[in-house]
């Protein structure tokens, strides 16, 4: 008697696999399906849908709201993506909600875009201290200050937030191409930043440009540490304070304002931020101090400042010393304002000038030493 050969494993698989993939074998529809049908009637505030002849869903008030705008102009026939609320309510229907399978669409589609890396457009509806609150389509969201270009981040000089929110509420209505930085369905948020679009524009720009290129471009914006300046196409750098000239500068605004033309050199380039320097462009007047004053030359210095340490004087724009306590007097000084003020013009004495490191010591106690001596003499 012969037995019966089994089927090929193999086979079988093949054989399950197409039965569970023809229409006699649909998995039965749950609470959170999203599952998509034709519209069968429709009015304003409830739409029936035929689900492929296994039932009428209904999609009635405010789940008919549509999060992406895909569903502006649904017409009789349209297939429409819902989400099941009830697989049957009071009329025996299946109760059905565009706008939870348009809002888990919309979430979806947002990490999407965040992990391609697309740019996209925003429209800013509203501002507050911490930034914009921007829509992105119908998704409300949220742009950082920190995530602006600088074309549009608030400089403020004293960092009064009251006028940042100032200048951020200036930009409500306007539309600004930005990035998504931060998707959170549970939670509801949406982080967008403006800031890394510049950076990616920068970026390619900046490939133009290397380090002790000479550049012109415009001042775009004052701060306590330097200015702002733009230059090429969409490129912003710092000149740092330090940077801006041979001389003490107490505050960039004293030397500069908005809209000025300035040249500059490229001193460092790290990722999209650009080091300027102005100082690198104009010959080192230390290098000529040596011939201009000489150790023991007495001079006419003003006071520019009042330290408790001793007193900063300004021998001429570029050339500043430093009459340290201990050479102000024979006396026993506690403080400096007993001999002189801001703005005093004083006979120094010349001690000692270190050029390279742009030093020079003052005194005003070799002076009276030298009319003590002259007494003394006499």
């Amino acid at each position: 008697m012969k037995t019966k050969k089994s089927k090929n494993p193999k086979a079988v698989l093949k054989e399950m696999e197409k039965i569970l993939k023809s229409k006699e074998c649909k998995p039965i529809p749950a609470v959170g399906d999203l599952i998509e049908g034709n519209i069968i009637n429709l009015s304003k505030n409830e739409v029936h849908v035929d689900i492929e002849g296994l039932t009428t869903g209904v999609i009635r008030g405010p789940e008919l709201f549509d999060e992406l705008g895909e569903y502006k102009n649904i017409k009789m026939g349209d297939k429409i993506l819902t989400t099941i609320l009830e697989l049957e309510n009071e009329k025996g229907e299946m109760e059905l909600s565009l706008k939870e399978a348009s809002h888990k669409k919309a979430w979806e589609n947002l990490s999407e875009i965040m992990k391609k890396g697309e740019i996209t457009e925003v429209k800013v509806s509203d501002a507050n201290k911490g930034g914009l609150i921007v829509k992105l389509g119908q998704i409300v969201s949220f742009l950082p200050t920190s995530q602006l270009s600088p074309q549009y981040y608030p400089r403020v000089e004293d960092g009064n937030k009251n006028k940042i929110l100032e200048k951020l509420k200036a930009l409500v209505n306007k539309t600004l191409k930005v990035k998504i930085i931060g998707v959170d369905e549970k939670e509801n948020k949406l982080i967008v930043s403006e800031k890394e679009v510049w950076k990616e524009k920068q970026k390619n720009t900046l490939e133009n440009y290397k380090i002790g290129d000479v550049v012109e471009g415009t001042v775009s914006g004052i701060i306590d540490f330097g200015i702002f300046v733009k230059f090429g196409k969409n490129l912003e750098g710092l000149i740092h304070i330090s940077e801006l000239g041979w001389q003490r500068i107490s505050h960039p605004k004293n030397l500069f304002k908005d809209g000025d033309k300035v040249k500059a050199k490229i001193i460092d380039i790290e990722g999209e931020k650009i080091s300027l320097s102005i100082k690198q462009l104009i010959l080192d007047p230390w290098k000529k101090a040596v011939e201009k004053y000489k150790e023991g030359d007495v001079v006419k210095g003003k006071v520019l400042k009042v330290n408790p340490f001793g007193l900063f004087v300004e021998l001429d724009e570029f050339i500043h010393g430093l009459a340290h306590i201990s050479e102000l007097s024979n006396k026993v000084i506690k403080n400096p304002n007993e001999i002189a003020k801001k703005g005093d013009v004083l006979d120094f004495k010349i001690l000692s000038i270190e050029s390279g490191d742009h030093r020079l010591g003052l005194s005003l106690k070799a002076l009276e030493n030298n009319q003590d001596e002259k007494k003394e003499n006499n």
